[in-house]
């Protein structure tokens, strides 16, 4: 993209903090991000830190001498990565009360003749020229949890020159098949309670009350099965409770992927998971890797990723994202468990997601290929607070 059309619009001039966001934003996501001990448990997640680390340290080239923009700087840890790796510029944009903060920290390390720290959104804030290099870490469960990733390229359009890099520039959401999950075992136990629950408070409310309530029964139920079987769950798994090797659903290119591209969920991503064992299916979970290669005009001489994958080593902060099959599938080694998946927004909280998903579980037999077990039309999953 030329830069006159990067940057129309927007008006690039003297450095000027920005605007905080709207109340809403910021009571459903931004005020957490403020405090102290938030901050101190992303920066304690080595694999999370120590990526950033690697990817700047490591390739000093593509921070010498360059112009950097950090969006969503927090404690200004990246960009203090920067400053050190080279950069003679580092703007570190927050929009929360950790700029004040940030600054402290930033003049503690003897960094403030290189990093100017801006409180407001990214989309709001002007800087004095274009930047080399973006950093930020926007990731949120499930990758686009949070939706940061909008801000980013946002930031990008705005402010990166053309063939500029982004840190990280890739990023991959991955599916995987579940077999043995306590979670998900637990979830369904408790719902099955629920039953027996309502039943209880029934015969209270007309014992003491003399009023029934039964014609809410099933209201009632709904709700709960929405709140305990199609709500996401937060886990960190091992490898052996894997029932097969993850599959890529979503690659994003953080170059080229566009704001539209994001929100529009009219076509369904698609993966198909193989079984590696017999195995009773007790649900699917979603993790991430985002790679920093740099950019084709400028990459990197060392590529790192960072990988949510389960592990047996420490996991990492963000962990992974369960769903569970209620009732279990049955599979058997060789399956394959095709996936059809909607990534909506939802409504009332475009921070968070809906999951919309479908699977057919297929086995050959013969020499053909026939589906042996559907989940169609998988409800909504939800991510709550």
């Amino acid at each position: 993209m030329a830069l006159d059309g990067r940057i129309a619009g927007h008006g690039i001039g003297a450095l000027k903090d920005g605007k905080p966001p709207d109340e809403t934003d910021n009571a459903n996501y931004f005020c957490e991000y403020a405090f102290l001990y938030h901050q101190m448990d992303m920066l304690e997640d080595e694999h999370r830190t120590g990526a950033y680390f690697n990817a700047i340290t490591w390739n000093p080239e593509s921070f010498k001498d360059k112009v950097v923009l950090d969006v969503g700087a927090g404690t200004c840890i990246l960009s203090m990565f920067a400053a050190k790796a080279g950069a003679k510029e580092v703007f570190a944009v927050e929009a929360t009360d950790m700029a004040v903060r940030s600054r402290k920290l930033v003049q503690a390390q003897g960094l403030s003749h290189i990093i100017k720290v801006l409180q407001g959104t990214v989309e709001t804030v002007t800087l004095p020229s274009m930047v080399d290099v973006i950093i930020s870490e926007w990731m949120g469960y499930f990758l686009l949890r949070e939706s940061m990733l909008d801000s980013v390229l946002i930031a990008r359009d705005r402010f990166l020159k053309p063939g500029g890099a982004l840190f990280p520039s890739h990023a991959t959401l991955f599916l995987a098949p579940v077999g043995s999950a306590k979670a998900c075992r637990e979830k369904q136990q408790t719902f099955d309670g629920e039953r027996q629950h309502f039943d209880n408070f029934n015969c209270t409310m007309m014992q003491y009350y003399g009023t029934d309530f039964s014609c809410m029964q099933e209201e009632f139920l709904e709700e709960q099965r929405k709140y305990y079987l199609q709500t996401g769950m937060f886990v960190n798994l091992a490898p052996k409770q894997l029932a097969g090797s993850g599959s890529p659903v979503l690659e994003i290119d953080l170059s080229t992927i566009t704001l539209q591209d994001l929100k529009d969920s009219a076509k369904p991503l698609r993966c198909c998971m193989r079984i590696s064992r017999d195995s009773q299916l007790e649900g699917f979970t979603g993790y991430f890797n985002v790679t920093f290669r740099g950019s084709t005009q400028n990459p990197v001489k060392e590529v790192v990723e960072l990988t949510t994958a389960p592990t047996t080593k420490t996991a990492t902060h963000w962990g992974q994202q369960l769903f569970g099959f209620f009732p279990p599938l049955q599979a058997k080694n060789e399956d394959v468990l095709e996936c059809q998946l909607f990534i909506k927004r939802q409504k009332k909280n475009h921070r968070l997601l809906q999951l919309d998903s479908a699977f057919e579980l297929c086995r050959e037999s013969n020499g053909k290929r026939f589906v042996c077990q559907k989940r169609e039309a998988v409800t909504s999953r939800i991510f709550r607070d």
